[in-house]
């Protein structure tokens, strides 16, 4: 099979799909080639959960948030900790905050995709600033919705203007008098085809679906990275497109930097090898080490910074670690991040999503109870010790020392809270004054209450690469001189989400959704 058009764009992700509507929009001829059969159009996209990182939005201004991008930008600094070297991630860090209310909020907006009017605080920072103020917006319908609204404007082009190539895997890129011209490959049945186009887009995600890739790339100040880490992204998401564009002389940069989460559980019914699901650790449980202990000094709670926390566990003496709680605070505060397991969100069902919030997410917690290994339930603690230890081949938890953690934090919280002197509860009644998390956030209140106890065992998962090809403002891939290689562009992931790392060492979180759209319309831009 050989074809020919103005651009090819390889990868139908969220960033392939943004690039290609833009360009169609224009009259341009396109390309779309992924490895992954036409109903998975979407790529990681269509299973997201959908929160997006948007400065200065008419959700804010309803909750009384002043929010800049003068202030996101320092916000991004601080938590990115640049180098003096990052000069096109930096350029693309300004362009997201000055531009993600028009490109990404109403650009939404016009594809009829809406957020819901809560706006949520994340990433606030621990030891170094995030967040100064909430501004991470959740898609109402996930991010399912705005890859099935785009897909309504794309689709009606396939008869003219549109080629669509499933189930084939691009293995090289095409060159002729210094100029990117394309690429071969091959279907899943082994046929080869060749595509030439005046110009080439990589949209092809990153590279944490290849788990050797993620360990080989793991910070060197963390250590070894640990011998268990479950996939949160996708196979296919393998980092063999990198390598090709670096064989053609584009640069790779900040590949070690990642964004990981620090609590996965193995998928109970998954589709590939070590699948897992992210969970949203619930700010109220104790994360204890594998023998039982309160994981610290600093204690673990999430909603500050996920780098510190995927820092902090990876260099624990197991690869695995248990959150303990009780039922009382799993049925307000735990979560599945994804699509999948957000049915209420997904499905745009406000009465059922109302009804979780006030009652409980009772749904989630007897599915969890029922397909999850991982997720142990028990009416007493020696009972909760024999599950949890029955789970790992150590039998490392010792039941006296789990039983001093949890009494230990529970006399402290009977005191009553003008005596509370620990750090996690700060954390938590700091995130109480802010209306959202306090509808997903417990008021302090001892473990042992009566309430059937939950210990979860949770590893490291694997989800997104903030590194990856440099890239100027305009999306062109860079050389290792920082000229742009002639026909070629690099969007989304691929980008490290723009420069090859706008995120630097951490996101404000809610920033890769949008900088798929971003990219692909700075790409768009120079390509029309």
């Amino acid at each position: 099979m050989n074809q020919q058009t103005d651009t090819l764009v390889i990868g139908a992700g969220l960033a392939g799909l943004v690039t290609a509507y833009e360009l169609l929009k224009k009259g341009q001829r396109v390309c779309i080639v992924d490895a992954q059969p036409r109903e998975k159009m979407g790529g990681l996209a269509k299973i997201a959960f959908g929160g997006m990182a948007i400065v200065g939005t008419p959700e804010q201004k309803k909750k009384g948030v002043k929010d800049s991008p003068e202030l996101a930008l320092k916000d991004w600094y601080s938590f990115a900790e640049f180098s003096d070297d990052d000069i096109y991630p930096k350029a693309w860090a300004k362009h997201y905050v000055e531009h993600s209310l028009e490109d990404v909020y109403y650009y939404m907006k016009a594809l009829d995709v809406s957020f819901l009017p809560a706006v949520n605080w994340v990433e606030r920072g621990l030891f170094i600033p995030g967040n100064s103020v909430p501004r991470y917006h959740i898609i109402w319908g996930c991010s399912a919705r705005l890859v099935s609204q785009l897909l309504a404007q794309i689709l009606p082009f396939e008869s003219d203007k549109l080629q669509l190539v499933f189930n084939s895997t691009v293995e090289e890129l095409t060159r002729e008098n210094r100029k990117i011209t394309g690429c071969k490959g091959a279907s899943q049945q082994g046929k080869a085809f060749e595509i030439k186009a005046e110009n080439t887009v990589v949209a092809c995600g990153g590279f944490t679906g290849n788990i050797e890739r993620v360990k080989q790339n793991w910070p060197t100040d963390w250590g070894k990275a640990p011998e268990v880490i479950l996939n949160g992204s996708h196979p296919g998401n393998n980092g063999v497109l990198h390598d090709e564009v670096a064989r053609q002389g584009g640069q790779l940069t900040h590949m070690q930097d990642m964004w990981n989460y620090a609590a996965g559980i193995p998928h109970p019914e998954p589709e590939y090898e070590g699948q897992g699901l992210s969970l949203i650790p619930c700010k109220s449980a104790l994360w204890l080490d594998h023998k039982g202990r309160r994981i610290g000094p600093q204690p673990l709670v999430t909603g500050f910074d996920t780098n510190y926390l995927c820092q902090q566990l990876s260099q624990q003496e197991k690869p695995y670690s248990w959150q303990l709680l009780n039922k009382r605070i799993a049925l307000k505060e735990f979560a599945i991040s994804g699509s999948e397991h957000n049915p209420m969100i997904r499905d745009r069902r406000l009465s059922g999503l109302l009804k979780e919030l006030v009652f409980g997410n009772h749904r989630l917690f007897e599915q969890m109870s029922d397909k999850s290994a991982e997720f142990v339930v028990a009416d007493n603690l020696s009972q909760l010790h024999e599950k949890m230890n029955s789970l790992t081949a150590d039998n490392a938890v010792n039941l006296d020392v789990l039983t001093r953690t949890i009494n230990d934090f529970d006399a402290m919280v009977a005191r009553g809270k003008h005596q509370w002197n620990d750090d996690q509860i700060r954390r938590i009644l700091h995130a109480r004054q802010w209306g959202s998390d306090k509808l997903r956030t417990c008021y302090p209140k001892p473990i042992l209450d009566g309430s059937p106890l939950v210990a979860i065992k949770v590893n490291i998962i694997s989800r997104k690469s903030l590194g990856g090809i440099q890239t100027n403002l305009h999306s062109q891939v860079l050389d290792n001189a920082n000229n742009p290689l002639a026909g070629l562009y690099a969007v989304g992931e691929a980008a490290g989400f723009g420069g090859g790392g706008a995120s630097g060492k951490r996101s404000l979180e809610g920033t890769f959704l949008s900088g798929c759209l971003l990219t692909a319309q700075q790409a768009a831009k120079a390509l029309t």
